[in-house]
């Protein structure tokens, strides 16, 4: 077990306006620990836009920037050049963003932001779809999910879109997933990415939804952990795009995964031993690309 030295547990307040048992608040108080008082976060259009509450309170002791939900890379990126023009470097820029304003609406502006090589850390809290307004499909939904706009029989057919190889073909120097489920794990990380000054790094976070993932809100934490034990979301860093470092091997069957969740009850046995088969072939994958296979 690591050991880990917190001193900033006081920068989220109770009383937040989460759901019970959101994973993106959990998220956000881990992130914190590890990140300190001397951070400000921009936030665009997302659940965390009413999770932290309208000014002037706010869940958060930390300076908060909410913006447009395809602007979060363009406005962190001002916010930093702003910061550098009044001789301040020490302070870190966070960009907080869900699955909609990293993977689909915002990529174009995220992209940009580390194509230029920003000096700022950008998040993805990765609860799987368009939680804040209804539960739609997005880009980050998993293959075999029943949402609002893929019910009945037309559950997503696709896959998710692989985020942090999207990223790492930027060449950024850190990219990293993290689960809530690994809390050591996940501050660790966020530590590096505090201290790794200089350029753009990207930090995608699994944290569970059980409105929309329709599972009991005690449940949050055991789904995000079985998440990493069945791969179906691998804990891994890429430096500088190309090195690659696993930082766990998960053992379990997917259907361990699978099973206790509502967006997924659909499911025929043919169905879970596909995607056994899709997330296999993705962590072979993982496993080359790190060189252990």
């Amino acid at each position: 077990m690591v050991q880990l030295n917190l001193k900033y547990s006081d920068l989220m307040n109770p009383g937040h306006l989460g759901c019970p048992g959101c994973g993106a608040t959990i998220a956000m108080k881990f992130a914190l620990q590890a990140l300190g008082e001397k951070t400000m976060v921009v936030i665009p259009a997302c659940c965390w836009g009413v999770i932290a509450g309208p000014y002037p309170q706010s869940a958060l002791n930390i300076p908060v920037l909410q913006t447009a939900f395809a602007t979060a890379g363009a406005a962190a990126s001002g916010l930093r050049a702003a910061l550098d023009m009044r001789g301040d470097t020490e302070t870190t820029v966070v960009s907080w963003a869900g699955d909609g304003g990293t993977f689909d609406i915002g990529f174009q502006s995220l992209s940009g932001a580390v194509e230029r090589n920003e000096d700022c850390i950008f998040v993805c809290y990765d609860n799987e779809a368009y939680m804040n307004t209804g539960v739609q499909r997005s880009s980050a939904t998993p293959y075999g999910t029943r949402t609002t706009t893929t019910p009945g029989l037309g559950w997503k057919k696709t896959g998710k879109k692989n985020i942090v190889e999207a990223l790492a073909a930027h060449r950024i120097p850190y990219a990293a997933t993290a689960s809530i489920g690994y809390p050591e794990d996940m501050i660790t990380k966020f530590k590096k990415a505090r201290e790794l000054k200089g350029g753009s790094r990207f930090i995608h976070v699994f944290a569970t939804c059980p409105t929309g993932w329709r599972i009991g809100s005690e449940m949050s934490v055991k789904i995000a952990r079985l998440a990493v034990q069945t791969n179906v979301f691998p804990l891994y860093e890429v430096r500088d795009g190309l090195d690659y470092t696993l930082n766990f091997r998960g053992q379990r069957p997917v259907q361990d995964y699978l099973s206790p969740q509502g967006r997924f009850s659909h499911l025929t046995r043919a169905d879970m031993a596909h995607i056994q088969q899709l997330v296999d072939a993705e962590w072979q994958l993982l496993q080359k690309k790190a060189g252990e296979n």
